[in-house]
């Protein structure tokens, strides 16, 4: 060997250790630094009490809850009411959010975790604004992939051990926190508050729908035995069966609430399924108009005339309401079908 390559040698020898003495110092100082931060609040300084609005902006979709006197409302469903509590328990969530981990990723990397800035495409993330009452941004957090312990058969369906997080104003560094964050969604019906419409005391009930669903019931009072309208000779009502359908409109739970563009043709009230018209023994008048079936909801809208309305109904009827079609199973049946059946 001559001394040309041995000086040769030395040289990439000591270039080698500096960069093992790099990797080493470096790995050091990010062990270190997770150390520092394990178990940290995530968004440091963060109240519920000054937070006036949260938004919640996903690739394809964005929600807004709004805080008013009264509670919360969306904002991009017409001010439709929030589930108080929900609302109350994401964002204690939100702030004892702790740091479980933390590591330094590059754009790939957090591609691949989803948590790119939302618009940036393939491997965007959901971005969480908590605003003030003058609409500054609180605090802001993005969203990634849920992280599990060990991955499961279904990922998608999976609730997740954690989930992937950043904080944008230091990008880069990307942290793991204990919740999944399953609430944080632009999907309205994991934020609405589910209370439906109660018609108690039906008087008299009319339905009419395709297929041969044409009748009427009434009664004169809450203990009496209820009558079919034009009742032929030999017909007699099963009052189990008019009992069912009149209770079913006191159960009128929400599955969702339709996005304020949705117009009467694309809910089908063009064309509607069926109509209902009610009358109950306290004065009041219900009109219900169902849809078309979007999955397995329908598309309702309803009127209720009366002094003794519920200011929960009165609002509901502002708008375009999703309710599982399971709720008319007992309403929506054809005529022969409530009769009893002869022996």
């Amino acid at each position: 060997m001559n001394l040309r390559v041995a000086a040769a040698l030395l040289v990439l020898l000591a270039v080698l250790g500096g960069a093992a003495l790099m990797y080493h110092q470096q790995e050091r100082s990010r062990q270190a630094s997770n150390v520092a931060t394990l178990g940290q609040p995530l968004l440091k300084g963060l109240t519920v009490a000054d937070v006036a609005s949260v938004r919640i902006a996903a690739p394809r979709a964005t929600l807004t809850l709004q805080r008013h006197k009264q509670g919360w409302s969306i904002a991009e469903r017409a001010g439709f009411p929030a589930d108080f509590g929900k609302v109350r328990a994401f964002l204690l969530k939100a702030i004892e959010l702790k740091i479980g981990q933390s590591e330094q990723l590059g754009d790939q990397d957090r591609g691949r975790l989803e948590l790119l800035a939302p618009g940036k495409g393939d491997g965007a993330g959901t971005l969480l604004e908590f605003l003030g009452a003058d609409g500054k941004p609180l605090a802001r957090l993005l969203i990634g992939k849920k992280y599990f312990k060990q991955e499961p058969d279904k990922p998608d369906k999976a609730p997740g051990d954690g989930r992937f997080v950043m904080l944008p104003d230091t990008p880069g560094t990307v942290y793991i926190v204990s919740d999944p964050l399953s609430q944080a969604t632009t999907a309205s019906a994991a934020w609405i508050d589910t209370t439906g419409i109660k018609a108690e005391k039906v008087k008299t009930m009319a339905v009419h729908a395709a297929g041969g669903i044409d009748w009427k019931i009434e009664r004169s009072g809450d203990n009496t035995d209820w009558k079919l309208a034009g009742a032929h000779p030999g017909e007699k009502l099963e009052v189990t069966k008019a009992n069912a359908a009149s209770y079913s409109l006191s159960l009128l739970e929400l599955a969702d609430v339709a996005p304020d563009s949705t117009t009467a043709q694309e809910a089908g009230f063009d064309k509607p399924s069926a109509t209902i018209n009610a009358t109950t023994l306290n004065g009041l008048d219900y009109r219900f108009t169902l849809g078309k079936l979007q999955g397995a909801n329908y598309y309702v809208k309803f009127t209720v005339d009366g002094a003794q309305a519920k200011a929960r109904e009165k609002e509901l009827a502002r708008h375009t309401l999703l309710i599982d079609k399971s709720k008319f199973e007992d309403v929506l049946k054809k005529r022969p079908e409530l009769l009893e059946k002869k022996k």
